[in-house]
This record gives C-alpha cells, sequence and structure tokens, in this order.
C-alpha cells in the first residue's frame, strides 16, 4: 500500500479523480510514497517507477484513508483503477 503526493507541489490529492485527471493528461507529476516497514518499495514519480500495479490510499496513509486505488503501468500507458 503506497500513499500518493501531487508531485510539483507536495500535497496530497483531494480524491482518486484527481488522480485519474492528472495521469490522463499526461502530466508526470504524481508521486508513490512507499509506507512498508520492510522496505523494498518504490518511491518516486508514477512515470519513473517501474511496470507493474501500485496500490494506494490517500489522502493520507497514516491518519486519513477516504479513498483507495490501483496504479496500473504498462510501459509508457498509465491507468488508475
Amino acid at each position: 500500500m503506497y500513499g500518493i503526493f501531487v508531485a510539483q507541489i507536495r500535497r496530497r490529492p483531494a480524491s482518486k479523480k484527481e488522480i485519474r485527471e492528472l495521469l490522463a493528461a499526461g502530466t508526470c507529476n504524481v508521486a508513490l510514497e512507499a509506507t512498508s516497514l520492510f522496505g523494498n518499495e518504490y518511491s518516486g514519480d508514477v512515470c519513473d517507477a517501474p511496470d507493474g500495479d501500485y496500490t494506494f490510499v490517500g489522502p493520507d496513509p497514516y491518519t486519513s484513508r477516504k479513498f483507495y486505488g490501483t496504479i496500473v503501468k504498462r510501459g509508457d500507458k498509465v491507468t488508475v483503477k
């Protein structure tokens, strides 16, 4: 489970819809935040992430879990489910 940021201004997104719109616009300004205590998770911009599925919680993985989703990255294609 990842936390998620709007990367340019380092703020938490308000909704999964906002994340979907940012990624659909083709801008690379969504960042994943690794939250595992065991490490071995990617942390950084979605566009630079290795191909895979990234399950996230928002707006804050530690204090406010109002929405959940999955970012699927395959090559240059990024979708939010």
